[in-house]
Formats: structure tokens, C-alpha cells, sequence
């Protein structure tokens, strides 16, 4: 049966949502690899050799009682770290029945995740041909992480596939009316993502031209139907998440070190069954038992694990990321009473001090909160042919030229982070000349680096919010600079010479084009490389 079928890979869980034509959306159980109430998969990956049958995954690491295992089999927490060792391609299993394969242990994340990926295809039920596929990327590392996806999803056999960010699809699943503006707050396993998302359309305009992505040879561009366009307005971004309040948790019941490791990741799991359970009541006690080791009671109170998450900074973290959105939206016009709806997504959204925290920095915001956990999957089912997909600038461009007032060379912002991408329309700047009888214009790029309040760092293996110094943020010229743009004849000092015009185009390329103010002479377009 054809339709559209959704992944959103998550840290912990990921789930997986179908739609059939004109049907409702709905959560897809996959036995033997989903758990119930909700039908999600735990992403998690066992490969028990170098040349192996088929991988366990999800619920059947669970089972099989080797979650508490260990050791280099164990593939878990991946998705934070895909893309950091250079997007290396999954290995693959090519049907149905698990064919061996050989592989490397350990996994790379990526190739982890790829293996996840795959089963799961492999595991959709019997007479289900989905037509379209729908996947979701995290906002950090989003152009390396897509690329990735991309490669491992090559080999399914579906004619089309869309991309849309974690945030994006959220706000979109949220059902809200054309020009809605949402803050969706996404505190998955492995990351928090804050993004101010705008819904294109309402008030009497027209929804945008559609598009999709083009794949496994089709192109979609000339789809006539005609849906909203999802824009970020502001976004910000921590490798900071649910995993890890699990492991400042288990650091607080069991401080031995020697405990600790006894206990291994039986510790972790129970720590994260009393963070669920403190979601919903005020006081929580687990059994950890490991095979082998002696059982310890684990005991904590809502106040206990509120004063902890405190302790560790994450409110304060959390402070920072929504003024760095926040402030993006006043640049766009956008204040806190402008947003239409609050979405937290994500399991650690749950969280009592959360609400708390979103409640009172959000005052007078409504809440739309129903399904955080399967938010993502089911808002990237509304992703069908025609939406357009823009994304915005994780870190600015700027460009070093003379300052005829002071006197000397500056840099000059372009692009700023937050900014949407492709641009509507080209940013222009004139130049002029630096000195007598000038041959030529040099251009510089840079990146200015982003002014972080606070880092992740792991101390003794447990990751700790540390502040840094705040300042001026300094810029990071480009290893690869534009070649030198010729006079002729020669410029004078203080005169304008040059008019640039930029734009960002689809494919992520800062280009430029160049108009001799002396001459009249265009030259152009010029690819000056890749912006994020």
C-alpha cells in the first residue's frame, strides 16, 4: 500500500510514522524492534562479531538482557556524534533474510545509525510500499548530518524523499493556522534545540510556489500542489540532553566511582526509568539490578532532581539558548507576545522544571505540548509534495574591506547567524579604494565565531556546562579565499569603485556578483564556496 512514511532518528527512541492516502497518521509498531505505549524503537544496535547475521535492534538488545552488556557491541547514543569522524557510509545487509556482512567494531556512529536505519526499513510490514519518505535532521551539524542520510537511505527503494529539520517538522505537526509563529523547544537524548519557527501565509497571502527534493533520479520541482512554507526565524543549539541528565543522575545516587562502573550501564537505565517517573509524580524508587552484582534501591524525589538539574547549570543554559532565539526574533520584528504557541518535543520536555521554566519565561504563550515524543515524526508526515524547505544560518559571513571614515579595514557582517536561507533577495555593498592607482580589490571571508556564555566539556566522563568569558565575537578568516578583483584602470583612494551583490542560493553557496561603478562593467556570478 502506498503513502508517506516518516523516521525521526533519535539519541534514545525513534520513531516511526505512517500515513496512508487520505488517511490519518498514525505510529508504525515494528515487532520485534518497537516497544508499546508509544511504538517507538530504542536506538539501539548490537553486532556481536566482525562477520555477523543480522544485528539486534531496538527492543531485541532489551530482551536479550544486553543492555547491561557493554563492551564494543553495544552501539548506543549515537546520533549526536554522526558526522564527527567524516560521515562514513553504514554498512549494509541487503535483504530481507540478514545476509552477513563484515564490518569494523566498533561501529562508527554512522555506521551505527545506518544499520538502524536499514533494519527498519526491512522491518516495515508485509504489502507496504511507501511512495514518499520523509526524514528529519537536527539542527547542529544539519548540512553534514543530511548528507549522510542521504547516502544511507540510497539504497530504498522509494521515489521520493523530503528533509525537513527536527524543528520544522514539530512546528508543522502542530496543526497551526498559516502565519503562526511557534517556539519550539526540543530536548531530545542527546541535544536541546531552541528554534522560533514561522508558518508562511494568513493574512490574505498566498502560499509560496512548492518544492521538494530531488532523488533517486526523479525530479520533483514542477509539483503543482501548493502547501505552507515552514520558515526559521531564530535557532540555538547544545550537544546537551536527556542521556546526559541520566548520567548526572546516576552520578548523584552512586558517587564511588568503583559503584559506578560495577554497575555499569544497568545504572544508566535506571536513572533514566526514575527521571521518566519523576515526570509524572513527586517521588520515584527503582531496583538496579545487574547480572552478577549486588541490586541497589535508587531513590529520588522531584525537589531532589529539580535542586540537581539546577545544580548542573541546565536552567541556566536553558536562559541563554531562548534570549540568543528570542533576540532573533526582535530582529525580525518579533517579540515574546507575537509567538502563537510554545511546542516542547522531546522526552526530557516532560520534566516538571521544565514546564516550570517554559511557564514562567513564557508567560501568557499557550503550550502546545500533547505528544512530545512523537511530535517530530508525525509534524514530518505533513511534508508532502510542494513544501518548500528553508533553513537559516548556524554562523555568519562577513567580509574585511576598507572603511573610508576610520580609515583602515574592517569586518563587515553579510549574513548573520539566524538568517534564513535561500535569500529573496541580494544583499548589496560598495567598496572603495584604499589607495592611489589600487590594481586590484582583495576580498576576505570570514566566519565570525559564535559568542557562547557556556561550554559542554567531560570531566572524569561526566559532561559539565562551564562558563566562558563573553566578548566581542572574532572572525575566522576562510582557509580558501576568492581571487583578487581586477581595476582597469586603476582605482583612487576614497572613491567607490566596486558594487557587490550577495546571495545565498539552494544549494547552501555564497554568491556574488560585481558591477563596476567606473566602467559600468558586470562580472559575475562568482561562487565564493559554502556557507552554515
Amino acid at each position: 500500500m502506498a503513502g508517506t512514511l516518516a523516521i525521526d532518528l533519535g539519541s534514545t527512541t525513534t520513531v516511526v510514522a505512517y500515513q496512508p492516502p487520505g488517511g490519518e497518521a498514525q505510529l508504525l509498531a515494528l515487532p520485534p524492534f518497537s516497544l508499546e505505549d508509544p511504538s517507538v524503537v530504542p536506538s539501539l544496535v548490537w553486532l556481536a562479531g566482525a562477520t555477523s547475521p543480522r544485528p539486534l535492534i531496538g527492543r531485541q538488545v532489551i530482551d536479550a538482557g544486553l543492555l547491561h552488556h557493554g563492551g564494543p557491541e553495544l552501539h548506543q547514543d549515537f546520533k549526536r556524534r554522526i558526522g564527527a569522524n567524516g560521515g562514513l557510509e553504514a554498512p549494509r545487509t541487503d535483504g530481507p533474510g540478514g545476509e552477513s556482512t563484515t564490518v569494523t567494531l566498533p561501529l562508527s556512529p554512522e555506521a551505527a545509525a545506518g544499520l538502524l536505519l536499514q533494519q527498519v526499513w526491512q522491518a516495515l510490514p508485509e504489502g507496504l510500499q511507501p511512495e514518499r519518505l520523509v526524514l528529519t535532521a537536527p539542527i547542529e551539524g544539519y548540512r553534514g548530518y543530511r548528507q549522510w542520510l542521504l547516502r544511507t537511505c540510497a539504497g530504498m527503494a522509494v521515489p521520493e524523499v523530503a528533509l525537513v529539520d527536527e524543528p520544522t517538522a514539530a512546528a508543522i505537526g502542530a496543526g497551526l493556522p498559516p502565519g503562526s509563529t511557534v517556539l519550539v523547544v526540543d530536548l531530545g537524548g542527546g541535544t536541546i534545540d531552541l528554534s522560533l519557527v514561522r508558518l508562511e501565509g494568513g493574512e490574505g497571502r498566498a502560499a509560496p510556489i512548492a518544492q521538494l527534493l530531488r532523488f533517486a533520479g526523479r525530479d520533483l520541482a514542477e509539483s503543482r500542489q501548493a502547501l505552507r512554507c515552514a520558515s526559521v526565524i531564530g535557532k540555538a543549539g547544545l550537544a546537551l540532553g536527556g542521556r546526559d541528565i541520566d548520567r548526572w543522575i546516576a552520578r548523584s545516587l552512586c558517587p564511588d566511582p568503583a559503584v559506578e562502573e560495577a554497575q555499569g550501564a544497568a545504572l544508566l537505565e535506571a536513572a533514566e526509568r526514575l527521571k521518566i517517573a519523576l515526570s509524572s509524580r513527586e517521588e520515584a524508587l527503582v531496583l538496579c539490578a545487574p547480572p552478577g552484582e549486588t541490586a541497589l534501591e535508587l531513590r529520588l524525589t522531584r525537589s531532589e532532581l529539580d535542586a540537581l538539574l539546577m545544580a548542573q547549570g541546565l536552567i541556566a543554559e536553558l536562559d541563554h539558548l531562548l534570549e540568543q532565539v528570542l533576540a532573533a526574533g526582535r530582529r525580525a520584528g518579533i517579540g515574546l507576545a507575537e509567538i502563537t504557541a510554545v511546542l516542547p518535543v522531546g522526552g526530557s520536555s516532560r520534566l516538571g522544571l521544565v514546564r516550570e521554566w517554559l511557564a514562567t519565561r513564557c508567560g501568557g504563550v499557550a503550550i502546545r505540548g500533547e505528544r512530545p515524543v512523537e511530535a517530530v515524526a508525525l509534524g514530518a508526515l505533513a511534508l508532502t509534495p510542494g513544501v518548500q524547505i528553508r533553513d537559516v544560518l548556524s554562523h555568519g559571513v562577513s567580509l574585511r574591506c576598507w572603511e573610508q571614515r576610520s580609515g583602515r579595514h574592517q569586518w563587515h557582517p553579510l549574513f548573520v547567524a539566524g538568517q534564513s536561507w535561500p535569500t529573496d533577495r541580494p544583499l548589496e555593498l560598495v567598496l572603495a579604494c584604499s589607495q592611489d592607482d589600487q590594481p586590484d580589490m582583495e576580498l576576505l571571508f570570514g566566519e565570525p565565531l559564535e559568542d557562547q556564555r557556556r561550554e559542554v566539556v567531560f570531566e572524569a566522563g561526566l559532561p559539565v556546562l562551564r562558563p566562558r568569558p563573553a566578548g566581542s565575537a572574532p572572525v575566522r578568516a576562510w582557509e580558501r579565499q576568492p581571487r583578487r578583483l581586477p581595476l582597469s584602470p586603476p582605482g583612487e583612494r576614497g572613491v567607490d569603485r566596486l558594487r557587490l551583490a550577495f546571495r545565498i542560493e539552494a544549494d547552501s553557496q555564497l554568491v556574488m556578483d560585481v558591477t563596476d561603478l567606473l566602467t559600468g562593467l558586470p562580472s559575475g556570478p562568482i561562487r565564493l564556496g559554502s556557507v552554515r
